[in-house]
């Protein structure tokens, strides 16, 4: 049954159309709908995990978020301690207030 559902939807949706449509409606009210900035959590020297994947992570923040907002997202004691962010892009130190912008790479440098 299932893999009937499954060719149905290869033969008459995907070869036809090309998607389904579910992203682009997700993209489009994630992004054009509600403005919300797609941000990533990074090093400034190391953007992969431990299996080698590249940025893995992606957090969704809204309109006017900051680096301590992303802190906070990140984890509560990330926002509790933090000291600064770096923008991984430019390598430039940023504080607390600083802005986000739709696909920044952060990191968040803690204290104890």
């Amino acid at each position: 049954k299932q893999r009937n559902a499954l060719r149905f939807i290869q033969e008459q949706i995907l070869q036809k159309q090309g998607s389904t449509g579910v992203q682009q409606v997700m993209d489009t009210a994630v992004f054009d709908v509600l403005k919300y900035m797609a941000i990533y959590p990074g090093g400034a020297n190391k953007l992969e995990d431990k299996d080698g994947n590249v940025l893995p992570d992606c957090f969704l923040l809204p309109p006017e978020s900051t680096a301590l907002d992303f802190a906070y997202k990140l984890h509560t004691d990330f926002g509790k301690h933090f000291i600064r962010a770096i923008d991984v892009k430019t390598k430039r130190t940023v504080g607390k207030e600083h802005p986000l912008q739709h696909r920044d790479v952060v990191e968040i440098v803690v204290g104890r």
